[in-house]
């Protein structure tokens, strides 16, 4: 994995104007940094309206960016239509939660892989054309080719949609995939095959992934490094491993200890967390969780924390790892604290 990464935001805001409410802006996304290295898999993670999705476009071009630079190969990348849109659109390609509604309905597979073939590679002759569609739907693993050529989206499975939709990605012949939670809409059965598929394209195309999802665990299994996202904010981040098995942020905590385990319902009933998801029309000072955190302090409410270094390279936005504040995280947590590595 080179040093330097593919695709990389540094301070990415995105801010939504309200409507009648004067200056008033909804704080979707909030100073965040992330970096895509080729061949490696980052996934991002939080609850339903923390920003995800809105990070995802902000990548891809598709919306403006209030504030914050969005960097391809160290470049700052300004186009937002014609030419140059047009060829940055070919390097990032973005695949959708619901397959369903991201194929129209009334063209076949074929019209929709050579619509991706014609716009992002030109013409071709008909022998090359037909070679190609052949070697996306293989890629994807729906073969024999000439089975789903002629099928409407309606006639596939949910799997073998999203399959499409990952090919028609692929015509671009794209550096950088941004997965905005690819297997949510499909069944249990089937996420883990979809999952594997893409861990297959990234290390035979050596492709930047980022995988968006709510699904911690998930996390754990198909990235490389996970960041956790909460009211717009990165709280979290490190190697996959260590932030799903070692959870150092309170948030994080919460999420893992949420998922139904019976051997965990200590830890759960430990790291339950109060109250709703703030308001991001105002949201909170300090630390934007400090309202629903059981180990809130003072200056969690007035100050927002910087992200501390904690073992295995993880990092935490969190004042229980001040330097001094070592009694109140051995009150939070005991003697041993998240993050640590076991023994």
């Amino acid at each position: 994995m080179s040093d330097e990464p593919l695709l990389a935001a540094r301070d990415l805001t995105k801010h939504f104007p309200v409507k009648g409410a004067g200056r008033r802006v909804v704080h979707a996304v909030d100073g965040i940094d992330i970096e895509l290295h080729a061949g490696e898999v980052v996934a991002l993670v939080g609850e339903s309206g923390s920003g995800k999705s809105t990070v995802a476009r902000l990548l891809a071009k598709l919306m403006p960016n209030t504030a914050g630079d969005v960097l391809f190969d160290g470049r700052r990348v300004t186009a937002r239509f014609g030419r140059k849109f047009r060829a940055y659109c070919r390097r990032v390609q973005m695949i959708l939660q619901d397959p369903f509604a991201s194929l129209n309905p009334i063209h076949r597979v074929r019209y929709v892989l050579t619509r991706s073939l014609t716009i992002h590679r030109g013409r071709m002759t008909t022998d090359e054309r037909e070679r190609m569609l052949r070697e996306l739907l293989e890629r994807v693993d729906l073969t024999p080719p000439e089975r789903y050529l002629e099928k409407f989206p309606h006639e596939l499975s949910g799997g073998q949609r999203q399959r499409v939709a990952i090919a028609r990605a692929l015509g671009a012949d794209p550096e950088v995939l941004l997965a905005d939670e690819p297997v949510s809409m499909l069944d249990v059965s089937i996420r883990i095959g979809v999952l594997n598929l893409l861990r297959d394209l990234k290390d035979r195309f050596h492709l930047a992934v980022l995988y968006i999802t709510h699904d911690i665990a998930s996390a754990r299994y198909f990235a490389d490094r996970t960041l956790v996202m909460y009211a717009g904010q990165i709280v979290e981040r490190g190697p996959s491993e260590a932030v799903t098995q070692h959870p150092r942020h309170p948030y994080t905590q919460l999420l893992i200890a949420s998922a139904p385990d019976a051997d965990r319902l200590e830890e759960l009933e430990k790291t339950e967390a109060t109250g709703e998801p703030p308001s991001l029309i105002s949201p909170p000072t300090g630390c934007r969780f400090h309202p629903r955190c059981p180990f809130a302090m003072e200056r969690c409410r007035t100050e927002a924390p910087p992200m501390f270094a904690g073992d295995d390279g993880q990092e935490s936005a969190c004042w229980l790892y001040a330097d001094d504040a070592a009694a109140e995280r051995e009150a939070a947590f005991g003697a041993k604290e998240p993050g640590a590595a076991q023994a």
